[in-house]
């Protein structure tokens, strides 16, 4: 889409390049349901002038099909482009439209309503410069608008203006509008929301959307295209350090070596000393390249290739940085985490960061507090379910460079990602480091797992079994433990029910327990072949990603997973301690293989099948594969 314009008619090229420099401003449109926020773009770019006509034959087709405003053009069509929408008139994924007028480019993005679309709001909103708030003039502030405000201000979004829809339905009553001009002011103070501009307007009849309303002549401020036209977004990363996360090596030749990426703060220039971090190297920057030639300046926003004058060394997730002031390096930190995956956060669960061009293993805390957005109390949560936000402490398994989120939005920002599934799974804003991450250091010791072992005389090891309850898990260990004590083997053995008594007593059997569960016992498991034993851990373990945990803590080949393969028939048939019959008459909740999953191993080091294998020949078959790898000698 393009505004209408006589240049590209009299002289091309100069319409294009008046259009090359004109400043770009994103902007979404968010509210509760039904607040007219897709009828008020289709209506912004109708009136602008910015409908192709084969666009506009196409929505008078389908506003005579499916729309809502009987003959009348429903402008809501030109964004709602899924089958679904149409069908239920509703806003379920984020459209983007992109169009420019004499002053301005912009890209919007038409949000959803529906509190669980949340997730799709939030990913329009993470790189928009304004929001533009829809209250319906009827309804006043709902739920979902303070939902969404929060959510503005929790990303960054300084720019607010409150467009009161649906003007006509309440007889353009100014004191309707005050006084949800004042609700809205009392709760933006509270979320830290101050540039508020409140826009009355008509979406469907276009009032105050591009002209002034004739209805509404009390009303002198400006329309919303006026707005969007004038409105200044101060650019503070201009002003800020420099910040460039390295997305590539450019190595096209022997010749030359450079780094690019986009600068996501301050400004560069030729000469500049910059620190390349984490590792905190420091160099000059030689040269600033692009397609078009060296530059002399570059700014935030601006993607480059950038060359040093040392030969240092620079990977793809590094940070350059201003060299008398780098980012700060931390692996511990509390964050705002806004969940959008139907399953829960699992406290404890491993899962992936993605923080600029870098990815690193993450774990989240048990949230510290769950907000309310209603009233923004801080309540209790063990976890946080879909589209809730909360505060939680957030481990890195390495240290990254960064800046809080209210400093630099690029480099505090971050997504959740699931490591079996690789869904983004949620979002997140760092707010700070925490003092342990600057104050605990790992201590050197002279006596290593090395010398330990060699005491020993065989090597450490952790052996894992999983399995259904009732499988025979804890017999087979202790059979194993038995043997390899009488080889010599020093051994401890870590069972599922005897850690409950004292190290795990706190915990229940929700899934969020049992993530917690098994890593403390694979953090107590780390330590044990630090100290350079054998460790029998026999638990249920019934998820995939905390045995992958369990093994991650461990070099590569001190960990054998040894799946107690019993059909849950056997395994209940069983039912040694009379579990299954509690579970299936509602008596024990969550329990593995009823009410809870079990996800079995999908390359097992030792595979025991209990209606092939005794309780013995099954230990032997551990054993063997021990000495295969030359744990230890028979």
């Amino acid at each position: 889409m393009a505004h209408s314009s006589e240049l590209i008619a009299d002289d091309i090229e100069a319409y294009l390049l008046s259009h090359q420099y004109k400043s770009l401003l994103r902007f979404i449109t968010c509210g509760s349901v039904d607040d007219g926020k897709s009828t008020l773009i289709g209506r912004l770019l109708y009136e602008s002038h910015l409908v192709f006509e084969d666009h506009l034959t196409a929505l008078e087709a389908d506003s005579a099909k499916v729309g809502t405003q009987g003959g009348d053009l429903d402008f809501a069509l030109l964004l709602d482009g899924l089958a679904a929408e149409r069908e239920q008139g509703i806003t379920i994924d984020v459209a983007y439209r992109y169009f420019s007028t004499e002053q301005r480019k912009f890209i919007v993005a038409d949000t959803p309503g529906h509190e669980q679309y949340t997730r799709n709001m939030v990913t329009g909103a993470s790189t928009a410069d304004v929001a533009v708030i829809l209250v319906d003039a009827r309804k006043g502030v709902l739920t979902q608008t303070r939902r969404h405000s929060f959510l503005v201000s929790l990303l960054g979004i300084r720019h607010v203006v409150v467009a009161v829809n649906k003007m006509d339905l309440v007889g353009w009553s100014p004191e309707i509008f005050e006084a949800i001009q004042g609700e809205y002011r009392d709760f933006a103070g509270r979320v830290g929301l101050d540039d508020l501009t409140f826009i009355p307007m008509s979406a469907l009849k276009g009032d105050n959307v591009v002209d002034p309303s004739r209805h509404m002549g009390w009303y002198q401020g400006p329309t919303l295209m006026g707005y969007l036209e004038t409105v200044q977004v101060d650019d503070d990363t201009a002003n800020s350090a420099f910040r460039m996360p390295v997305q590539w090596v450019n190595r096209p030749d022997l010749d030359f070596r450079g780094f690019s990426g986009r600068i996501v703060g301050g400004t560069l220039r030729p000469g500049d000393r910059v620190r390349v971090s984490p590792a905190g190297t420091a160099s000059t920057v030689a040269r600033i390249v692009t397609m078009d030639g060296d530059l002399d300046e570059v700014i935030a926003g601006q993607s480059v290739t950038v060359t040093l004058t040392d030969e240092v060394d620079v990977s793809r997730g590094d940070i350059l940085c201003a060299g008398d002031a780098p980012a700060e390096v931390a692996d511990q930190f509390e964050a705002h985490i806004v969940w959008m995956h139907e399953d829960e956060m699992l406290p404890g669960r491993p899962y992936f960061i993605k923080i600029g061009a870098r990815t690193v293993g993450a774990t989240i805390g048990q949230p510290k507090y769950r907000i309310d957005v209603n009233n923004l109390d801080h309540l209790a949560a063990n976890t946080l379910e879909l589209n809730e936000i909360g505060v939680c402490n957030l481990s890195l398994d390495r240290p990254i460079p960064f800046d809080p989120y209210a400093v630099n939005r690029d480099m505090g920002g971050f997504v959740v990602i699931d490591k079996l599934t690789q869904n983004t799974v949620g979002v997140g804003m760092l707010n700070f480091a925490l003092r342990r991450a600057h104050n605990i250091h790992w201590q050197a010791v002279q006596v290593d797992k090395g010398a330990r072992a060699e005491m020993n005389s065989h090597g450490p090891a952790v052996v894992w079994l999983t399995g259904l309850s009732g499988s025979g898990k804890s017999t087979i260990a202790d059979i194993v433990e038995s043997k390899l004590h009488t080889l010599g083997v020093r051994t401890y053995l870590l069972d599922g029910d005897n850690v409950r008594h004292g190290l795990n007593r706190d915990l229940g059997f929700t899934d969020a327990d049992r993530v917690e569960n098994i890593r403390r016992v694979a953090e107590v498991a780390a330590l044990m072949v630090d100290a350079g034993i054998v460790v029998l851990a026999s638990f249920i373990s019934p998820f995939r990603a905390e045995r992958r945990l369990a093994r991650e803590r461990v070099e590569e080949g001190e960990f054998i997973e040894v799946h107690v393969d019993t059909p849950l028939e056997m395994a209940e048939a069983r039912d040694p301690k009379g579990l299954y019959a509690k579970a299936r008459a509602g008596q024990l909740r969550n329990f593995t293989g009823i009410d809870s999953p079990y996800e079995p191993p999908e390359a097992p080091e030792v595979h025991i099948d209990t209606a092939v294998l005794s309780a013995e020949d099954a230990a032997d078959a551990i054993i063997a594969e021990l000495g295969r790898r030359g744990i230890i000698r028979r």
